[in-house]
């Protein structure tokens, strides 16, 4: 009996040893092969010190938004089909690989720093575990009940991906534990009907819920003790008045420099829109945050070969997704050229 139990509690760990091996290569991967010779910045940066933000994380804030477009592709995909049909692998692999090409580019940018590395590297394996473990439930259990159930999606079906939808919205803003699992439980659990499908999706949609909202909890008391990130960043911009400024949301002119006006903006989504807004007013970017380079992506019905480090197709869209750097000074030039050549911007990645 003891020879037994050891024999399986054997197996166990060397089963153990090699599910964290497999979550842990891809780090291994680009380690090894991405690395890059970091090269020194020669730009004199007109801002103060204490508003720069390292220039790398321009392109190693990527990752973190790759996780976002995922929940997005995969709501897009189970609007209309089944969970099953969502490409797991494909978004994991789609993580690591752009990892591997910011992480090449970020030498000319002040390197791939180890304490964003930890960050990436981390929400990394954490995404690509939660992706392994959902590809292989809704490929067995999952699929089985799809098969019982037909064609027709159950109510659950529809509420989760309406669910979905909107997390991916909120995860444009807001940090993802932030978000309110225990109420989508809920709301999953009232909505339930008493087919096989509703019973099958409360459960395991309610699973993952508690799951996510027990990590949610430890990710939040980390944040508490560590301080959240800076929620706004300065910027230089000239090409508008102090008055169209003004009028912009959330938008605070500094001052007046030689160079234009100091202002300073809320990061993330509202960025983005603020930057697109700036530049069809006729604004030009000097400087964002210390920094003359700057990443963002858009949107295609090809792929796009200019200023891009990479480019993959998106789940559910039928469409694609480019990686472009430019300088800032052209970044107001590059957002209004979108148009002709055919491209839709999706995010500008700041620090």
């Amino acid at each position: 009996m003891m020879h037994r139990l050891i024999k399986w509690v054997t197996r166990l760990g060397a089963a153990l040893v090699l599910i964290v091996a497999g979550l842990l290569s891809p780090i291994a991967y680009v380690e090894i092969a991405c690395s890059s010779d970091v090269g020194s910045d020669d730009y004199d940066a007109i801002l103060p010190a204490q508003y720069h933000r390292p220039e790398s994380r321009t392109l190693l804030t990527y990752p973190e938004w790759h996780i976002v477009h995922a929940y997005d592709d995969y709501a897009r995909v189970i609007s209309k089909n089944d969970p099953h049909e969502f490409a797991y692998l494909s978004s994991i692999g789609g993580f690591w690989s752009s990892t591997c090409a910011l992480s090449t580019a970020s030498g000319d940018h002040g390197g791939f720093p180890w304490a964003t590395k930890q960050l990436v590297y981390t929400i990394g394996v954490s995404f690509t575990a939660e992706l392994l473990a959902k590809a292989a439930y809704e490929e067995t259990l999952g699929r089985i009940a799809v098969l019982v159930r037909g064609d027709e999606h159950a109510p659950l079906d529809t509420l989760s991906a309406t669910q979905a939808a909107e997390y991916a919205v909120f995860l444009q803003q807001t940090p993802w534990y932030k978000w309110d699992f225990p109420s989508a439980a809920k709301s999953l659990s009232d909505s339930a009907g008493v087919s096989l499908r509703d019973s099958e999706r409360n459960f395991a949609l309610g699973v993952e819920n508690a799951v996510k909202a027990s990590y949610a909890r430890v990710i939040a008391a980390a944040v508490a003790s560590v301080g959240q990130d800076e929620l706004t960043l300065r910027m230089i911009v000239w090409g508008v008045s102090e008055t169209q400024l003004n009028s912009l949301k959330d938008v605070t002119v500094i001052g007046a420099r030689p160079s234009g006006y100091e202002i300073e903006t809320p990061r993330y989504r509202q960025l983005t829109l603020l930057l697109a807004e700036m530049a069809r007013l006729g604004g030009e970017f000097v400087e964002i945050a210390g920094n003359d380079d700057i990443l963002f992506t858009t949107l295609s019905e090809e792929p796009n070969e200019e200023h891009t480090i990479y480019s993959f197709a998106r789940q559910g869209y039928g469409d694609w997704r480019n990686l472009n750097m430019v300088k800032v000074s052209q970044l107001a030039a590059s957002l209004r050229s979108l148009d002709g050549a055919k491209l839709r911007l999706e995010h500008v990645h700041d620090y």
